[in-house]
């Protein structure tokens, strides 16, 4: 089996700076310099002087560091990786990287956010990017995704309307990174196609707990075509090997403080551990015969092929394992292009992709500042490049030669590749009629795939979907569009849209009706929970003077052993003091962290009856957060009389030894000593299951 990465990787070995501590510091042509902490001046406090090229270079090169920043996904994380196919696709594609399992593709993927700037915090409320650069013996693939499978507008010429209107207000240029004002939700109000991905952002698919724990989408309907011509209908799906988690919005807003770079920092720290983070792809498949067999136009953004339809077929894997060595020269200066196809993949008249199709490398040229930035090595092709394109800014080859087609001086060269072989063949579609400005009325559905998401929610997530709403539409201030918005709703579910407008001071609509019964189990986080690992999950135990080392030890081996994170967290950094009298290292100190950034809390015991965190108000407080978060929360010894100090209703801790309990994620054992099998099987499950909802409420 070809090594992951190697062909890409040989190709950027050819572009590594050599090392600064190589040699003596010289500028940019080459002339060393002695001295770079001072200008060169008249006298020791006199001006300084505009002789001093290294000067003048220095502070240039620094003033033009940057480049202009992404319209929309500017704030992104990217990584190395590979792609390895299951078995040949060849019956429906042609497609080189589809073919031979034992061959594996270079990628490189980014992932982003949408709305707000570099500078904006990870965990805001945002569609999510995901766009994949295959790196293929034909050339560069670029699958430019989002987490969600449908977009907001159904016709490209929206797009920068849509965008303005979710963008910062242009007044006063707030807020950042955020949805929740009045020009997004007026252009929704007045744009009902936008509802059914306008849902997908209310819910907590808008908040992923990390990169690595969300799905992808091609969103649009694509064209796979073999080798013989016929074409194929598809659908792409990216499935996380460790489940589709989420945030809720209450931690992803605490997160924002805490750390803003809580994704990026994940992705990175993955990674470096060895921990590589892997997706499956997968694909809706539908023969061009049944192109109008649904109740939906298969042209339309905005609508899915319910899974229940047409099953996803998983046909390869991805694992990103290595990342970047410099962001600007890699993850800011990736370039990703709907149009960059391989022979095999072929577009639809889906009038969105259309768009994408003229406006990706449109705004790369202006970003990246000319035609040449597929030079650039985090672009390049490892497929051979042979071309007449010359010149132009940033031009990193010397050319010679003819520059024409056709030619006989350079003896043909390049010459076509010709019909038939390898060459790129575009799907030959019958087309015709009327030039018009005219949506097809097949596009005019707005309401049923959005109640059918709704539909498909479970109780705990049709509340933080009205939990959106309420905190979304609440900071609208003109009530006309709060109303409008609400119109809305009400053509899609009334006991939504009575919810929503119980919340925002709005009358709740009269004769709101509840038409569409359609729902898709596939949709709900319930359904994608991954594989029932437990790795990368971060735990927190709580530590203090005269805990239980044995228990701390004893759920550290085994959790370690299970791929978790486990981290001793105490009052101040440094040591504590166990029952044992022995020291113990501290991971981290409380005030430098807190309850959102850990998956799962635990509460050893100590000596004496009393848990030793009772008395720290920060720590009640942390395991109060993970509680009502839904996280999992351990006890052991006198540490489950820490739960008893939240006082929820009806939590039923058992004070009997020797009894493991466990109840909707909360899992206790009141015995002294080391952690039971009993407790530590209980425990691993309870945080396989990420969240736990139905709970007893808790004090604020």
């Amino acid at each position: 089996m070809a090594s992951p990465d190697d062909r890409k990787q040989r190709q950027r070995e050819g572009f590594r700076a050599d090392d600064p501590a190589a040699g003596p510091l010289t500028t940019d042509q080459g002339v060393e310099v002695d001295h770079t902490d001072d200008s060169l001046a008249v006298g020791e406090r006199g001006p300084t002087l505009m002789e001093d090229f290294h000067f003048r270079e220095k502070l240039t090169r620094f003033d033009h560091e940057r480049i202009p920043e992404r319209v929309v996904h500017a704030r992104g994380a990217g990584a190395y990786g590979y792609f390895e196919p299951y078995e040949s696709c060849a019956e429906f594609t042609r497609a080189a990287f589809l073919q031979d399992p034992s061959v594996r593709t270079p990628v490189f993927v980014r992932f982003s956010t949408v709305q707000g700037p570099k500078g904006s915090a990870d965990t805001v409320r945002d569609v999510r990017g995901f766009a994949t650069k295959f790196y293929t013996s034909e050339g560069n693939y670029d699958l430019v995704g989002n987490n969600f499978p449908v977009f907001f507008i159904q016709d490209g010429i929206k797009f920068p309307d849509f965008v303005h209107a979710v963008k910062p207000e242009p007044h006063n240029d707030i807020p950042t990174g955020a949805s929740a004002h009045d020009s997004l939700w007026d252009f929704v109000s007045l744009q009902p196609e936008t509802l059914h991905a306008i849902m997908w952002l209310m819910s907590d698919r808008a908040i992923p707990r990390s990169y690595r724990m969300m799905q992808g989408f091609g969103v649009h309907t694509f064209r796979f075509v073999n080798a013989e011509g016929r074409g194929t209908f598809v659908k792409f799906h990216w499935k996380p090997k460790l489940g589709v988690h989420s945030l809720v919005w209450d931690e992803a807003q605490e997160c924002q403080g805490r750390d803003p770079d809580f994704n990026r920092r994940d992705l990175w720290g993955a990674i470096e551990a060895g921990e590589y983070p892997e997706w499956e792809l997968g694909v809706q498949l539908v023969p061009e015969e049944d192109e109008f067999a649904f109740d939906f136009d298969l042209l339309d953004p905005t609508k899915i092929i319910p899974e229940e339809q047409v099953p996803v077929r998983p046909i390869g894997r991805m694992v990103l394992d290595r990342n970047p060595e410099n962001f600007f020269a890699e993850t800011e200066q990736v370039a990703f292009h709907t149009a960059n196809v391989v022979p095999g993949i072929d577009f639809t008249n889906d009038p969105l992709l259309q768009a994408r199709n003229f406006s990706y490398l449109d705004t790369q040229l202006i970003r990246l500042g000319g035609p040449n930035f597929s030079q650039l090595p985090v672009n390049r092709p490892v497929a051979p490049v042979r071309n007449n394109q010359r010149d132009g800014y940033h031009q990193s080859a010397i050319h010679s030669g003819t520059n024409y087609s056709p030619n006989s001086l350079g003896g043909g060269c390049p010459a076509h590749a010709g019909a038939g072989g390898s060459a790129y063949t575009h799907y030959a579609e019958r087309v015709d009629g009327h030039k018009i400005r005219r949506r097809s009325p097949s596009f005019q559905d707005h309401y049923s795939q959005t109640a059918m998401f709704w539909n498909s929610m479970t109780d705990w997530e049709r509340q933080h979907i009205v939990e959106a709403f309420r905190f979304e539409l609440g900071k609208v201030g003109a009530l006309t569009v709060r109303a409008r918005t609400v119109e809305h709703l009400a053509k899609v579910d009334g006991e939504l849209a009575e919810r929503v407008a119980r919340g925002i001071g709005i009358p709740e609509p009269s004769g709101a009706q509840t038409p569409y019964k359609q729902a898709s189990p596939a949709l709900s986080l319930e359904s994608l929970r991954g594989d029932g690992s437990i790795r990368t999950r971060q735990v927190a135990v709580l530590v203090t003077d005269g805990v239980d080392a044995e228990q701390v030890t004893s759920v550290r081996v085994r959790l370690a052993a299970e791929g978790a994170i486990v981290e001793a967290l105490a009052a101040t950094d440094g040591t504590i003091t166990g029952a044992d009298g022995e020291t113990y290292a501290v991971d981290r100190a409380l005030p430098t962290v807190a309850s959102v950034l850990y998956d799962a809390v635990l509460l050893p015991g100590g000596p004496a009856g009393t848990p030793p965190a009772a008395a720290d108000p920060d720590m009640v407080r942390f395991v109060r957060d993970a509680y009502r978060h839904g996280k999992p929360v351990g006890a052991l010894g006198s540490g489950v009389g820490i739960l008893a100090a939240l006082e929820p209703e009806g939590l039923g801790l058992s004070t009997e030894f020797h009894r493991v309990v466990a109840d909707q994620g909360i899992v206790t054992d009141t015995s002294p000593g080391p952690a039971s099998e009993e407790f530590l099987d209980a425990f691993v499950t309870a945080l396989a299951g990420h969240r736990h909802w139905g709970r007893p409420a808790v004090r604020r």
